[in-house]
Order: structure tokens, then sequence, then C-alpha cells
């Protein structure tokens, strides 16, 4: 998945998008760290706050949970 620039969904959700198809699919893993944020900006062609903002949606959707000194993580799913 891409970041289209000049469409009108923010970019910062877009970026949450393809980092939640990510989790979803496995190919972020629970337990794992997700990229930080200045890797995320890089390899997606944002700004590091654009970044910080969808790695914030994810974190307050419960899909991810920061520790202090280590990283963002990925979550189980919560239960139902």
């Amino acid at each position: 998945m891409e970041i289209d620039h000049q469409g009108e969904t923010p970019i910062y959700q877009q970026l949450a998008a393809i980092l939640r198809a990510r989790i979803t699919s496995g190919e972020l893993a629970v337990g794992r760290p997700i990229p930080s944020e200045e890797a995320l900006a890089q390899q997606y062609g944002v700004a590091r706050l654009t970044a910080r903002k969808a790695v914030g949606l994810l974190r307050d959707e419960g899909l991810v949970k920061h520790v202090v000194g280590r990283g963002t993580f990925v979550q189980p799913p919560a239960k139902s």
C-alpha cells in the first residue's frame, strides 16, 4: 500500500490503515515492535508528526502500546 498525498483522506489516517492492515495480517506480530516514527516517516515519505499521529490513532484503538525506553509494540487482540 502507498500513501496518496493528493487524496482527500488525511495522510495520518492512510498510514494508520496501512499499519492496521500489517498488524491484522500478522506481518507486524503481536508482542513485537512496530517501526519507529522516524523509520515510518522515511519509509512512507511523510512527516514524523504525521507518523506520530498515525501511531497515536492505533494506540487509541488498542492495537499498539508504547513502552517508555523500548518502543511501540503490537498488542494482542482485545477479548470480547
